[in-house]
């Protein structure tokens, strides 16, 4: 008897785990807004027809014999945009908005690591880059 009881006992613990699993991938409201699998691909074909793996530096590289896409910004171009904004701004909890400082520019090396780091990841919430513009722009207050 007890031994029926241990199996119907884990069978239900199956069961209920499984479901489990099944429940936590349902497909987002945005699926149709998702690249295809086919777009993936392609995509990530040009990128490395374009692109190497450099071991030292930990970081993907232009090939020496491509041409990188004309009016296309280096990623350290950037960040030295994002930065400059953070060095000009600070973000305010109480306002959640970005604030001018009046007092000019600061040294991001001066400041905590954790408030950088922080500052980093609001401004990321709260700016998009625009490679049409080849600038930073403001998120509408809805995409933030």
């Amino acid at each position: 008897m007890k031994r029926s009881q241990a199996v119907v006992l884990i069978s239900g613990l199956l069961l209920a785990s499984t479901s489990c699993v099944v429940s936590a991938q349902a497909a987002s409201d945005d699926a149709s807004k998702s690249p295809t699998r086919k777009e993936v691909k392609a995509e990530t074909k040009e990128f490395l027809k374009m692109h190497q793996w450099d071991a030292v530096n930990e970081a993907w590289v232009v090939k020496p014999d491509m041409v990188p896409t004309t009016g296309l910004r280096s990623r350290a171009d950037v960040k030295k945009e994002r930065d400059a904004y953070l060095r000009t701004h600070r973000w305010d909890d109480t306002k959640e908005a970005w604030v001018e400082l009046s007092q000019g520019p600061r040294d991001l090396n001066a400041l905590p690591r954790e408030q950088v780091k922080k500052e980093t990841v609001m401004f990321l919430k709260t700016h998009s880059y625009n490679e049409d513009q080849n600038a930073w722009v403001e998120l509408p207050v809805g995409k933030k």
